[in-house]
């Protein structure tokens, strides 16, 4: 299957689609989407990728100042419940928020972001991103 969208890496842009046809047909029961909004790991991940459009393993290892293994399981569990997908770029992998995420889903995590932007660990992650030498 190929996807109808491009993705962009820009700054407050998340899910950000050239075509407004994208079919969202990616089915996710709300309680996938709450028990990963439960877990500090995986929604502070989200609202990374939400913020910066997508993210490798690196990026979120620093951000949020945990473990590559820990990251890498939690950002596993995401794309096995359909909330995150993966693109490959040589020896780069990188992670974002599914385009095809159902509209009702998509508004639960953008309010999650507005609400979260001005608590002091989201902030924290932010200028740890922002910090780290050498991003891809």
């Amino acid at each position: 299957m190929t996807d109808t969208h491009t993705e962009t890496r820009t700054a407050h842009a998340p899910l950000q689609r050239t075509h407004s046809h994208v079919n969202r047909d990616t089915y996710l029961q709300a309680e996938t989407l709450f028990r990963a909004l439960a877990d500090s790991t995986r929604l502070r991940s989200l609202m990374l990728l939400l913020r910066e459009g997508e993210l490798c393993v690196g990026e979120l290892t620093a951000a949020l100042d945990l473990s590559q293994p820990k990251i890498s399981r939690h950002l596993a569990h995401l794309r096995e419940s359909g909330i995150a997908a993966v693109r490959r770029d040589g020896t780069w992998v990188f992670y974002r928020v599914n385009e095809r995420l159902p509209d009702w889903a998509e508004q639960v995590l953008r309010r999650t972001l507005e609400g979260s932007a001005h608590e002091e660990r989201f902030r924290a992650d932010r200028a740890r991103l922002r910090q780290m030498a050498n991003r891809p």
